[in-house]
């Protein structure tokens, strides 16, 4: 199976009329797949979505788990690159968004040496969001496909139209381009998003192409929003190599996991399952913590309505920190820490320097 493919919108846009059934996939993948595919990485976690907060959170001063084994690096930052941004969400132990911190309150960790912030921003600005819906054969069980298009509609009603700017991708073994990114953020709240949900899964491979689409947006703050049970059937990258091109580029992304009050973990009605979802949630949750993003779960509206309120405060107020790059090749753990102990810092788990060479 060829990877999958994403290109601009034509110039007479798919209208916003047409539902699920009748949006064709796009043709073209992107090049960057092919020298971009093997990596794997340490982690590093922001919050986002869900009423529950993740466990395995990284406390100020911690290092994170490391991704499974190492595989080919990931050319990411090439010769001549002068600074590397971070992304830095920054909570309390009760889990509360902090905004007030300066550039004194921060350190930085580059393969366990300190780096002088070169660059510090902090401010309440414009958001670029991608929402990557799964429109997928597994969503038609148990009413997911329902909860997940009210998630979309949430989401478009916390942008902030005129100033916020969003883009909304679906995806089964396809990817496909719905709406290209807007500052009308209307128009994808226009979308029909009725249709039976078809095919196989192809969660990594879409995660992977659409946080590429968002690296290229302008504003400050970026993220990547995906919609989805949790469920992958089809996919040729891994979550580690997914994490790879989304940490390398500095695009948190945001799980949010729709699923029947019966499977919701911890949940009152949850029935205990030995089929291998519980091990594929962990990986969602891994893949999250390496690109700086999380994983939540809703399963009722309350859940959806609070879980994508907390992922605007702390995407609209995230910090952003700059420093020059170290002068050695490939792949460089990062840890961004606070002095203040009693906090918890979230941030990608590192950075590439230099072309890379198969096998390094």
């Amino acid at each position: 199976m060829q990877p999958i493919g994403i290109t601009s919108l034509p110039a007479d846009p798919v209208p916003v009329s047409h539902s699920l059934d009748s949006i064709a996939p796009m043709a073209s993948p992107m090049k960057y797949l092919r020298s971009m595919r093997h990596v794997a990485l340490p982690g590093a976690l922001a919050l986002l979505l869900a009423v529950v907060p993740v466990t395995g959170q990284v406390a100020s001063g911690q290092v994170a788990s490391p991704a499974p084994a190492r595989q080919e690096p990931l050319a990411t930052f090439k010769s001549g690159v002068e600074v590397v941004t971070v992304s830095v969400a920054v909570r309390d132990a009760e889990g509360k968004v902090i905004q007030n911190l300066s550039k004194a309150d921060f350190e930085v960790l580059d393969s366990g040496f300190k780096r002088e912030i070169r660059d510090f921003f902090v401010g309440d600005s414009p958001v670029s969001l991608a929402i990557l819906l799964d429109i997928s054969g597994s969503m038609a069980v148990g009413g997911n496909m329902d909860r997940a298009r009210d998630a979309v509609a949430v989401a478009t009603m916390n942008l902030r139209s005129e100033k916020d700017e969003a883009a909304l991708f679906t995806f089964d073994s396809e990817l496909r381009e719905v709406v290209g990114f807007t500052t009308d953020t209307r128009t994808i709240h226009k979308v029909s998003l009725r249709g039976k949900p078809w095919g196989q899964t192809s969660l990594y491979d879409a995660v992977g192409q659409a946080a590429r689409a968002v690296s290229e947006r302008a504003n400050k703050h970026r993220a990547l929003l995906v919609i989805s049970d949790g469920v992958d059937t089809a996919s040729k990258m891994t979550p580690a190599e997914v994490s790879g091109i989304a940490s390398a580029i500095d695009v948190p992304v945001y799980l949010l996991r729709v699923v029947n009050p019966l499977d919701h973990p911890g949940g009152e009605l949850e029935v205990i399952e030995t089929d291998g979802r519980k091990v594929q949630a962990a990986t969602l949750a891994d893949l999250a913590r390496w690109t700086g993003g999380d994983i939540r779960v809703t399963s009722v509206p309350a859940h959806t309505s609070a879980a994508i309120q907390d992922l605007f405060t702390e995407l609209r107020h995230q910090y952003l920190i700059t420093f020059e790059p170290g002068p050695r090749p490939g792949w460089h753990p990062l840890e961004i820490r606070t002095r203040k102990k009693s906090l918890v810092v979230h941030a990608r788990g590192g950075y590439m320097v230099g072309p890379t060479r198969s096998g390094s």
